[in-house]
């Protein structure tokens, strides 16, 4: 009989007998996964490079606490990683942090605490880092710190001014502004109180577009561009907040999909003068502030707005002394017109933008006026994402998934070309997923590499791809964490299954000892919603041992809808969320089912989020015939969740009533196939947990067994160790009893 490892002794009952027996070193453990130090190993994470290419700085998780971070650097040149600040040393019992900064970090995915974000001045001589809730600036001729605020409220999205001679920050929902010479505070706006608020991103922004600010200085520190939100106009809806001590009503704006939005307005400060214009963005208020930007010499200020629908994006040129626009450039889509962050100005007043026109995100170049001057990447690949341009010498580095002008979604790397759009070359070796962060002239780079083998690691390289030195080598030897397990450890196969003329690309790890002559269970992993993607070449999580040692198979498929692909892979589910990727995770299902060695009655599916709506979508399709169904915080009804993201997809519940009833989750509970366990985090301010205890209802009406976990003050994600290592020994309880040795006992 296999045994389901949650804990490090086996209990053999003969009786009331108990048979000790010692653990295998080498086989991983869920007491092990979620200890300390980290089974990836040191990595760092937020790498970046001054803007002189002369120092690193990284963020490192505590060998004695992953959940806490400090900031190092290192010099490009000769010497070793130092520790800038030590988070524990400063700030030796953190406090708890204020609601606002609590959820600014939900919307981040910032899950750990110490120095979670840092900034530099662009002249590279300082380093801004927020500290739980106060300002540390770092100077990088001395090494030395100095706290720079110290009040009871938080100070948020805190920035060094592009010359360096200011710092600002956030405080009581106005802009704030320190004079680093004289350590003199002044206050840019002063009557941000209750729903209104100054230079913050609002709930729309973080969490749905890829926007954590709400304010941008000018090159030459003349120039302040912050928005302004009021809140008065979205919808209450009232949630409780429910800890292990109690729980509290919080009454939430949330914009749900069809439901007014915030009202945002975009000004301009003149920050010497104190003087402050409204931008004009239109007449029509029920858009979004979806992009801002400074040309490089400071005289235009460039917005992209988009429309409610998202069908059009328009680029307004800005006088930022009147704030008269003008728009000079616009995107339309059938569908929608995807926000990206490769917009960048150029010091002859060019710029460069993407746009997915084509039928591929592409880079193209532009005058100052909006009229476009060519092409700069073409070809069947989307470009991921603009990492640098070298105004010298005219090259452009970009990254994408692509050989030989076709994509290969499974693989990434940076590629080189010209303004004038000659045929890219690869910077970085293919065979594996590497990440890119350039300093600013695009004369060297930091490459975060990883592959089956190979843990994340971070190198500083020229921007011809020469190696320059390890920042984080990570080397997997004897010292590793992961190296005792590294036997047992499987590595992924790859394949593509064939859904309505697109290639769906799939990935599947074997247990240890794996015998195809014998049958074995599966544990399907789903996202399946508008994400990068899940498959790819790259170092597999822990996680994923801990279900092969317990005899799993474990299988992803990238269904249409998910990845960075074309934009008809894309679009595949406008209107139709929950249509064509269960369709997809059905036919993997199919092939599943057609291998001699996966036993049929024996498949279960997990997922998170949009996986989690997507294992209960699979588990009510009687195709998938699926014996155990784990959800974690799914969306279960549309016009619950928000305005950005459903409508993006969906429309608006009036405007597609058969998309939206086709993807609600209760009509199809009848059809559920197998035992269902489902989780929600009781503080979830994202997927509201009233998306899970309406199927808990449903299923307690028509009198459906199904088992429910709770998590007590956890929002969107399950944090910390303890609680996900008691989330990780539920979800192999509930398979063994499903799928494994317990669902087949006698």
């Amino acid at each position: 009989m296999r045994t389901v490892l949650l804990a490090s002794t086996l209990l053999l009952a003969a009786g009331s007998a108990m048979a000790q027996t010692t653990p295998d070193p080498s086989i991983l453990t869920p007491e092990r996964v979620f200890a300390n130090p980290s089974l990836n190993g040191p990595v760092a994470q937020g790498v970046s490079l001054s803007p002189d290419g002369q120092l690193v700085a990284f963020l490192r998780a505590r060998e004695d606490d992953v959940s806490v971070l400090d900031l190092w650097a290192a010099p490009t040149g000769a010497g070793e990683p130092f520790k800038l600040i030590d988070a524990r040393a400063l700030v030796p019992d953190a406090g708890e942090l204020s609601e606002a900064e609590k959820a600014r970090r939900e919307r981040m995915r910032i899950s750990q605490r110490g120095v979670v974000e840092y900034s530099w001045d662009e002249q590279g001589r300082f380093i801004l880092a927020p500290l739980e809730g106060d300002i540390y600036l770092a100077s990088r001729a001395d090494q030395s710190v100095r706290r720079l605020t110290t009040t009871a409220a938080d100070e948020i999205d805190a920035k060094v001014s592009p010359k360096g001679n200011f710092v600002s920050y956030v405080r009581d929902q106005d802009l704030v502004i320190q004079d680093l010479a004289t350590n003199t505070e002044t206050p840019i706006t002063t009557d941000g109180d209750g729903l209104i608020t100054w230079a913050t991103a609002e709930f729309i922004a973080q969490e749905e577009m890829d926007r954590d600010t709400g304010y941008w200085w000018s090159p030459d520190e003349t120039f302040i561009a912050l928005q302004r939100t009021d809140e008065s106009t979205v919808d209450i809806v009232p949630r409780l907040d429910i800890t292990g001590g109690g729980a509290r009503t919080v009454e939430q704006r949330y914009p749900r999909a069809g439901r007014p939005n915030a009202v945002v307005e975009l000004y301009v400060q003149d920050r010497a003068a104190g003087t402050r214009v409204k931008v004009d963005l239109g007449a029509n208020a029920d858009i979004y502030l979806a992009r801002v930007n400074w040309s490089q010499d400071g005289k235009t200020l460039y917005v992209q707005r988009q429309s409610r629908d998202q069908k059009t994006l328009d680029l307004l040129s800005v006088d930022p002394a009147t704030g008269t626009s003008t728009v000079i450039a616009t995107q339309t889509s059938t569908a929608w017109v995807p926000l990206t962050n490769d917009f960048k100005t150029l010091k002859d007043g060019t710029f460069i933008w993407s746009s997915e026109e084509s039928g591929w995100r592409h880079l193209y170049r532009y005058a100052r006026d909006g009229r476009r001057i060519g092409a700069i990447t073409s070809g069947q690949f989307p470009v991921k994402g603009l990492n640098g341009v070298n105004e010298a010498t005219g090259e452009v580095f970009f990254i994408a998934s692509m050989k030989d002008g076709q994509e290969q979604p499974i693989e990434q790397q940076m590629f080189r070309t010209s303004l004038d759009g000659v045929t890219p070359v690869a910077v970085t070796p293919a065979g594996g997923w590497w990440g890119v962060s350039m300093n600013r002239t695009a004369t060297a780079y930091v490459g975060n590499y990883t592959d089956l083998e190979t843990p994340p690691q971070s190198g500083l390289y020229q921007a011809d791809g020469t190696f320059v030195r390890w920042i984080e080598q990570n080397r997997l030897d004897e010292r590793h964490p992961m190296f005792p397990y590294l036997a047992r450890r499987q590595a992924p196969t790859f394949g593509t299954l064939q859904s309505h003329g697109e290639t769906l690309v799939w990935q599947m790890t074997t247990p240890p000892g794996f015998d195809p002559s014998k049958t074995y269970p599966v544990v399907m992993q789903v996202y399946g919603g508008p994400s990068g993607g899940g498959v790819k070449v790259g170092w597999q999580p822990a996680t994923n041992q801990l279900l092969t040692e317990a005899g799993y198979i474990v299988f992803r498929l990238d269904n249409r809808g998910e990845g960075d692909r074309s934009a008809a892979f894309k679009q595949a589910l406008y209107l139709k969320m929950g249509q064509p990727e269960v369709e997809d995770q059905v036919l993997a299902a199919d092939y599943l089912r057609s291998l001699p060695y996966v036993d049929k009655d024996r498949i279960a599916v997990m997922g998170w989020s949009y996986g989690g709506f997507m294992s209960l979508m699979m588990g009510t399709e009687p195709k998938m015939g699926l014996a155990g169904i784990l959800a974690g915080a799914p969306p279960t009804e549309w016009s619950l969740y928000d305005t950005h993201y459903t409508e993006r997809f969906m429309s608006t519940p009036e405007g597609n009533v058969e998309g939206y009833a086709a993807s609600d989750v209760i009509p199809r509970l009848p059809n559920l196939t197998g035992r269902l366990l489902l989780m929600h985090g009781m503080a979830d301010d994202n997927v509201i947990l009233e998306n899970s205890t309406r199927v808990v209802d449903a299923l307690q009406a028509r009198s459906t067994p199904f088992e429910l976990m709770l998590w007590p003050g956890q929002r969107h994600g399950v944090r910390g160790n303890e609680r996900q290592l008691a989330q990780w020994r539920i979800y192999l309880d509930f398979l063994d009893r499903t799928i494994g040795t317990r669902s087949h006992t006698p």
